[in-house]
């Protein structure tokens, strides 16, 4: 490191506090030795010693230990200098460098350089003035190096516990934002969910409308006849595109294995009639049986049964064509039980891969997350069907 670097250095820790510090001691230090009837006259030698002792301390948060050693020589010299009780005020620098001592290392350290600092002081006064190493004085200078000590070690704990308090903190924020990037995830994930299950199936409803529309208009040889065509072909292409689209989206922001949340309805069961009627249109002959006694049913559960059914009918209307599908609720006592069955359709498009795409991922997700049971899979004599094992109780509301 350059002298440059080190003058920017000892800048940064700011020691104006700690020159004004030493300028204070320095003052008050020559004050009280020169004053009174038994004051002593400043010399250039006092001076310098003086100095030198409360100088050192603008260096004390820098250097402490090289500034408590060049207090403790330079103060002693100057109490030797001034003799009869004169100047004991710079004692006072050595002291504060024992508090930044104290302050800045270990407590058995700082313990070990107090006790040192007061054998040496009790060492030169008892060579410089034998009869008075047990006098007021040093029994006064010994209390005070004990409580700069103390004050130094208390010091050093408050400044520990702030740090301790101030990453306490920061890692609480950390926290805040990690769940709060986690719940964006969650609501993103959500959306992605919505957006498939509704423009999935209203895409998948284009797809088949205009795939009968071109049947239909396949006899007419007429210019407007082909134009039609031509227009039908259009829409099913661009609808199936969306669809393909739609998939590789919800792909990107689907995380495998995560289980989300039950979100507010949008539909309901009270929506299975129109829904049942839209895809009879279609050409699906829906048959519904209920078996139990029907009852209102917690919202969550509502909505993933009414989901259910509208993917399970798009799937049917996309992959087998307009084929008979019977629809039945089953009301158990702690569940309700939602079983589409359609009977086989366009060859090679029925089977258990026609449902693995995201509509069935979501449906295992909306159902896992409830805590009930989603199997999927062809039947014995041909056809497909889905069943959801959806709990009654309170719980699943929520």
């Amino acid at each position: 490191m350059t002298v440059l670097e080190r003058l920017r250095a000892a800048a940064a820790r700011r020691p104006h506090a700690d020159i004004a510090i030493a300028a204070v001691v320095y003052t008050v230090t020559l004050v009280t030795t020169a004053a009174g009837p038994a004051g002593a006259p400043i010399d250039a030698h006092g001076l310098s010693l003086a100095a030198l002792a409360c100088g050192a301390l603008a260096a004390r948060t820098w250097q402490p230990f090289t500034v408590l050693l060049i207090s403790i020589l330079a103060a002693e010299a100057y109490l030797l200098h001034y003799h009869d009780h004169r100047g004991q005020m710079i004692l006072a620098a050595p002291l504060i460098a024992l508090y930044t001592v104290a302050e800045t290392s270990r407590r058995q350290r700082a313990l070990f350089v107090g006790g040192l600092v007061m054998a040496v002081f009790a060492g030169v006064h008892l060579l410089a003035r034998p009869g008075t190493w047990l006098g007021a004085e040093n029994l006064a200078l010994g209390a005070l190096g004990a409580l700069a000590v103390a004050a130094g070690t208390a010091s050093r704990h408050r400044q520990a516990w702030l740090a301790e308090a101030q990453a306490a903190a920061a890692h609480a924020q950390a926290d805040r934002e990690a769940e709060a990037a986690r719940r964006v995830t969650e609501e993103r994930l959500r959306i992605a969910r919505e957006l498939h299950d509704v423009l999935g199936h209203h895409l998948a409803l284009i797809h088949v409308q205009s795939g009968v529309a071109a049947h239909v208009l396949q006899a007419d040889t007429q210019p407007h006849g082909r134009q039609a065509r031509d227009a039908v072909a259009h829409i099913a292409t661009a609808s199936k595109t969306a669809l393909a689209d739609l998939a590789d989206t919800v792909g990107l922001l689907r995380q495998p294995g995560e289980q989300l949340p039950p979100v507010q309805p949008t539909s309901g069961l009270a929506g299975i009639g129109d829904l049942v009627q839209g895809f009879a249109r279609l050409g699906l002959a829906i048959t519904q049986h209920t078996d139990g006694q029907p009852r209102p049913v917690p919202a969550a559960t509502d909505l993933t049964a009414y989901r259910v059914v509208q993917e399970s009918l798009t799937n049917v209307s996309k992959h087998a064509g307009p084929v008979p599908v019977i629809l039945r609720w089953t009301y158990q006592p702690q569940a309700l039980q939602v079983t589409v069955d359609n009977s086989p359709g366009r060859p090679n498009r029925q089977g258990p891969d026609a449902s693995q795409g995201h509509g069935l991922t979501g449906m295992r997700e909306r159902v896992t997350a409830l805590g009930g049971i989603l199997t999927a899979g062809p039947l014995p004599g041909g056809g497909y069907r889905v069943c959801a094992t959806l709990p009654l109780t309170t719980g699943a509301a929520t």
